[in-house]
């Protein structure tokens, strides 16, 4: 899968942006500031259908403007699809490839995979549970369909069961046999989500262990663990267990909605030991693994997006992570820098045919 045209319109800062990629590496060069993270976002959106920052699609619109466009021109195996995005202030987004409109976002997902490494990749140390499920989510979800599909459903019913709780404790009333109705439907798709994100966090630890070895020099042990509730009992004893828990709480307690993964280094969690420096290069190695387990298990290269990468990271790492960059197959990869010479410096060495864009 590769990006041959990228068009902008109205995108954030930029009024209007036009890019033709190389097949290999493109650079983004330019101060603080003027949007090259902001192209970074463009292709994200290209990937998932929508921002990697989190903002919602209106706050994407250029100040002052009624509408954002995104199109792209992709090169996918034999033959070549046209994407575009469209966003106008006051109506639904629109996501068409080839000019035919999908009925749901999660039709696209899959269709296009990519793995982003910024700095607000922090967030995934720092943060709550909720972003690493999120994270965790996003990954097995450009890979599955169905876990997709069953994570929507499990989301449907835990916000049913919520609202009935609620209602419950509002009107002071209760009603058992109306709330065990969710139990089927929780147990079977949120059994199936725990299979799969156990599954994939066994497949993702090693490669993830392999590729901040080479990065770090092998200096410190790291490692990827999974946190369920279901690792100890059957959703089935979940529900049963904390049904009074949940009648006092008026939410669901308990279920793989509660998941975590445990990032670790020399067997602590490394949010409280790592440097700046070892947690970057933790979360580099996350991604890269993130990246090839996704092009083990879909026979299709995800597109790699790195903002800021060289930042906090010291001349020796980046030294390995170059060294990784040329040795695996990542297939076409967008940088963005501060430093023109740095860049140039960098990329020349993983690849000639690299193009830098001055921002």
């Amino acid at each position: 899968m590769i990006i041959k045209k990228l068009s902008l319109y109205n995108f954030k800062n930029h009024s209007e942006k036009k890019f033709e990629f190389s097949p290999q590496i493109n650079c983004f060069v330019g101060n603080n500031g003027v949007g090259k993270t902001n192209i970074l976002d463009a292709l994200h959106y290209l990937s998932v259908g929508k921002s990697f920052l989190g903002n919602t699609d209106s706050n994407n619109i250029k100040r002052e403007e009624d509408f954002f466009t995104i199109d792209a021109e992709i090169q996918n195996e034999d033959s070549e699809d046209i994407i575009r995005i469209s966003q106008p202030k006051e109506a639904k987004k629109v996501i068409k490839k080839n000019d035919k409109s999908y009925e749901r976002l999660a039709d696209h997902i899959g269709y296009l995979p990519s793995v982003m490494i910024s700095p607000y990749d922090s967030n995934l140390i720092s943060d709550s549970g909720e972003s690493r499920r999120r994270f965790l989510d996003a990954m097995i979800s450009q890979t599955d369909t169905e876990y997709l599909f069953d994570l929507i459903q499990y989301q449907k019913t835990i916000q049913q069961r919520n609202a009935l709780l609620k209602y419950f404790a509002k009107n002071r009333t209760w009603d058992k046999d109306s709330l065990e109705i969710y139990d089927d439907p929780m147990t079977k798709f949120g059994t199936k989500i725990f299979n799969k994100r156990k599954e994939f966090v066994e497949q993702l630890n090693p490669i993830v262990q392999n590729f901040y070895q080479i990065i770090s020099g092998g200096k410190e042990a790291v490692s990827v663990l999974y946190e369920s509730h279901l690792l100890e009992q059957t959703f089935e004893e979940l529900l049963k267990e904390s049904l009074e828990r949940d009648r006092m709480l008026t939410y669901t307690s308990k279920g793989i909605h509660k998941d975590d993964l445990l990032f670790e280094m020399d067997r602590v969690l490394i949010k409280k030991t790592g440097s700046q420096g070892q947690q970057k290069s933790f979360l580099i190695s996350l991604k890269l693994a993130q990246m090839s387990l996704v092009k083990e298990l879909t026979n299709k290269t995800p597109i790699l997006l790195l903002d800021d990468i060289f930042d906090k990271l010291d001349d020796i790492r980046v030294s390995q992570l170059i060294e990784l960059v040329n040795r695996e197959n990542f297939g076409q990869i967008f940088i963005t820098d501060t430093h023109r010479e740095r860049t140039e410096s960098v990329v020349k060495k993983i690849n000639e045919e690299s193009i830098i864009f001055e921002i």
